[in-house]
């Protein structure tokens, strides 16, 4: 299928972008791996394993496991930008891009939009696995799309993050060694899988301050009660404040290296 792209026209140049990149998840499944199975193995095994040492039992810990398994794997699936925007760096096809008669910025910012889909699968096997295992919400279906709603939007906006990372770094290597880090790091020091008062006090400082246990908390109270609280404007605001400084950051790093 041939698209035709007109030089500066942004919004259509980064719908052709956002088409080539999904072509190219659906022709390379692996890259939907980590948003697949990650969720699938991480919700089984941390559900049997220590449902029963936390919660009493896994159905009693699935409450407090598939608000943070979901915010974990859309961790891993943001993460995901910085490497393949290292690896098409590294590859040379965005040289390539440019002797087309394209927007500048399209490249970039088609594969922020095509990663959207990335973490609406991540949040649907998420879901889906804790739905397996015997997880009820107990709002609505309505509570459960706005709660999945936020939380691809706080996945979506730390993407820019590692689309930034992925600018700047020298190798994909590095990008994923980096975001496996940061993963591991937001995701078990924060309210998704513990409470946070069984932390160190020291510990409890970081927990309490780290973005992931805002949005936890969010999503938590929407599956659980069908409120929108606080959080959730704390969240939605953070989300924001992340694109508005970190978009500008990576397109000036997209610039120097284009």
């Amino acid at each position: 299928m041939e698209i035709t792209m007109q030089k500066g026209n942004v919004f259509a140049n980064t719908a052709t972008m956002a088409y080539r990149n999904l072509l190219k998840t659906l022709h390379n499944p692996e890259r939907l791996m980590d948003v697949i199975i990650q969720p699938v193995i991480f919700m089984l095994l941390f559900g049997y394993l220590f449902g029963g040492a936390i919660a009493g039992g896994v159905q009693a810990y699935l409450p407090t496991l598939v608000p943070g398994i979901l915010m974990q794997t859309l961790l891993s699936a943001a993460s995901g930008s910085g490497s393949q925007i290292r690896e098409d760096l590294d590859s040379g096809i965005f040289d390539r891009f440019k002797s087309l008669p394209m927007a500048h910025i399209a490249p970039l910012a088609g594969q922020l939009f095509a990663d959207v889909l990335r973490l609406i699968i991540a949040t649907i096997a998420s879901l889906l696995t804790g739905i397996f295992m015997g997880w009820r919400p107990e709002a609505n279906i309505g509570w459960v799309i706005l709660a999945a709603m936020l939380a691809i939007f706080a996945g979506w906006s730390i993407s820019w993050v590692f689309a930034l990372l992925g600018l700047l770094a020298k190798s994909a290597t590095l990008v994923q060694s980096f975001s496996m880090l940061s993963m591991m790091l937001f995701s078990f020091l924060s309210s998704a899988f513990i409470p946070i008062k069984t932390l160190p006090n020291w510990l409890q400082v970081f927990a309490n301050a780290n973005p992931v246990t805002y949005v936890i908390k969010a999503i938590r109270a929407m599956l659980d009660h069908g409120v929108w609280n606080n959080d959730a404007w704390i969240v939605l605001a953070f989300g924001v404040g992340i694109v508005l400084v970190f978009a500008p950051l990576a397109i000036w790093a997209y610039n120097k290296k284009n």
